[in-house]
């Protein structure tokens, strides 16, 4: 078993002798709570299902001079415990894939404590599960978390009851005001020490089940109390206006526009013009440019590193003068959307239509998070529960979804004409509409089910809206910043091969058959490998007056719906496999190019000017 020596503390010999698992709904603060217990920071969100993979980190449980309590024996200098994240679990008798997944974590003989971590304003409901943990074998410790949320709103609960009516530690808890972390990691060393049942590799049946709901129902009943009648506080007055089609849909409306305001005009034309104009263009280009031609006598390799599609000029400033600033404006919008606890509420108002098109209300959080960052959205494409689902939001980020880059280059296109941008933007959402509903009767599969914990809307906590845009611009950093440097690469070696005179070629055709000059077949092929790159060829042939009204509408929409661009496509290779992303390009590129036609076709014979 675990050994402690004394009051001595953590020292570095310290070793990982135990697992502690990490238990619960989704949306119980689970996540932070982690990140209070081990310093590791996983995506903290009010969203269910936001942990898709298993976190780990380690905690020091070494006993500190107030402890005299700790059942103490053994030697070493201190320990230091594993603690797993997992996702989100309601039953022992799994429905989704990431409850699964728990559970086989759970039954693995590794399992030294299970702490259950429940709202504690849901205790009733919660409870079941606790008592199917229970059954498991290892030592259980129970937190109530988000005890001060339950006492704003007059819930009382009396814990040394509940403590005799289960016979195990109950702990009272506030992972956002960081309160009773000490206690909890006294309960799990103590636990530690406790002597486990022998381990059952339990399959519980549904009457089990039922019957531990009859019985949580009774042990709520005597440990729990209302000091006061409840009364509607603001923010419940608020979340029912989200939650009314016509007033959520004010509301949405609301957001949205903040959204393009802070990400579309703050982010993607003034960072990005600063970024990009001044900090590049005025300085970093220029010094660079002449550094490498300094130092480096061959021609090749000026055109690989500082050429027009160079890694220095192209790759590097694209990632971080002007995808950067915008995925990190979303990112920080985002994290304050998710935070506030708005996220599920917009779930439940939109369930009903994506339902429609084989989607849950679940599906919001990868399709918002699409008009920031496409690739990023199809990786968070995790979260949902089947993979039918996944897979036709993954078609649907690829296809009718514009990153936010793309977006600001094709607004700023057809600013100023509100007809054009209104016959793009309706053609892009009936696709998104048709392609969805069709693919969800074509394809085989189960259907999602739809559950959803409605957390209380609360101001967002600052640290914890800081902490999230931290980690989501490193990870944009780790894992997106090498595809703009491969793909300047692949340009490169395109244009040294000449094999992109062959592919403009052959786009040039078809370009001309909807209607565009042969121009527009350059923009097409770049923007496979950046779509606001392919976006902003379009404004030299805007510029040079090639594309009038109707072809410029033509091109968006083609644009839009064409082939995701390389780091899209590398994502969901590594999300769905190469065959499905292979297969979700050859779909995308003719039916493009076959609507960009129709609308050129209607547009003609309506005889529209715009």
């Amino acid at each position: 078993m675990t050994s402690y020596q004394g009051t001595a503390q953590m020292s570095e010999e310290a070793t990982v002798t135990s697992t502690v698992v990490l238990v619960g709904a989704p949306n119980v603060g689970k996540s932070l709570l982690f990140h209070r217990l081990t310093g590791t920071y996983v995506t903290v969100s009010n969203y269910p299902g936001t942990t898709i993979e298993v976190a780990r980190g380690t905690v020091d449980l070494s006993p500190g001079p107030l402890t005299p309590s700790f059942p103490l024996r053994g030697e070493g200098t201190g320990v230091r415990v594993q603690v797993l994240d997992t996702p989100g679990l309601r039953s022992l008798l799994p429905i989704t894939e990431e409850e699964e997944i728990t559970k086989e974590i759970l039954l693995r003989d590794d399992v030294a404590v299970i702490v259950h971590v429940v709202d504690a304003k849901d205790l009733e409901r919660s409870l079941a599960l606790t008592l199917q943990l229970m059954e498991l074998g290892p030592p259980v410790v129970l937190v109530l978390n988000m005890i001060d949320e339950a006492h704003k709103v007059g819930l009382e609960i009396d814990r040394r009851a509940l403590q005799e009516q289960l016979n195990i530690p109950v702990v009272l808890t506030s992972a956002l005001a960081n309160h009773g972390i000490g206690e909890l990691k006294k309960a799990i060393a103590r636990a530690l020490q406790s002597t486990s049942q022998a381990r059952r590799s339990r399959n519980f049946s549904l009457d089990d089940v039922i019957e531990m709901h009859r019985r949580a129902r009774a042990i709520a009943s005597a440990v729990l109390r209302y000091t006061r009648t409840p009364s509607p506080s603001w923010s419940e007055r608020i979340s029912q206006l989200t939650l009314n089609p016509v007033t959520g849909g004010i509301v949405l409306a609301l957001v949205l526009w903040g959204l393009y305001e802070f990400v579309g005009v703050f982010g993607a034309q003034t960072a990005v013009g600063f970024l990009e104009e001044t900090i590049f263009e005025g300085h970093i280009n220029p010094w660079v440019t002449q550094l490498v031609q300094t130092l480096l006598p061959w021609t090749w390799a000026h055109d690989l590193l500082v050429g027009e599609y160079g890694i220095f000029t192209l790759g590097l400033r694209y990632a971080i003068a002007i995808i950067l600033p915008i995925v990190t404006t979303f990112f920080l919008a985002f994290a304050l959307i998710e935070d506030s606890g708005y996220l599920p509420r917009l779930a439940m108002l939109i369930d009903k239509l994506f339902k429609m098109i084989g989607l849950s209300g679940r599906a919001v959080i990868p399709i918002v998070l699409g008009f920031g960052c496409d690739t990023m959205a199809t990786l968070v494409t995790r979260t949902l529960e089947t993979r039918r689902e996944k897979l036709i939001a993954t078609l649907l980020l690829a296809l009718a979804i514009p990153c936010s880059a793309q977006l600001g280059v094709i607004l700023g296109l057809l600013a100023g004409n509100s007809l054009a941008v209104g016959i793009w933007a309706g053609v892009i959402a009936l696709n998104f509409v048709l392609i969805g509903f069709l693919t969800a009767r074509l394809l085989p599969g189960e259907r999602s089910l739809f559950y959803i914990e409605i957390p209380p809307l609360r101001w967002p906590s600052p640290s914890n809206v800081l902490v999230k845009t931290y980690t989501r611009v490193r990870w944009y950093l780790r894992e997106i910043l090498p595809f703009f440097l491969i793909a300047s690469v692949v340009i490169w070696l395109g244009q040294i091969t000449h094999v992109f005179e062959v592919f403009v070629n052959a786009l040039a055709v078809v370009v001309q058959a909807i209607g565009l000059p042969q121009g527009a077949a350059v923009a097409f092929l770049f923007g496979f490998f950046r779509r606001d790159y392919g976006a902003a060829g379009l404004y030299d042939l805007h510029d040079a007056g090639a594309l009038s009204g109707v072809s410029l509408v033509v091109a968006s929409v083609t644009l839009t719906l064409f082939v995701p661009c390389i780091a899209q496509f590398m994502i969901t290779a590594k999300e769905r496999g190469w065959k499905t992303a292979i297969a979700m390009a050859a779909f995308i590129f003719p039916y493009a190019f076959f609507v960009g036609w129709l609308v050129h076709l209607v547009l003609t014979m309506l005889g529209v000017w715009l």
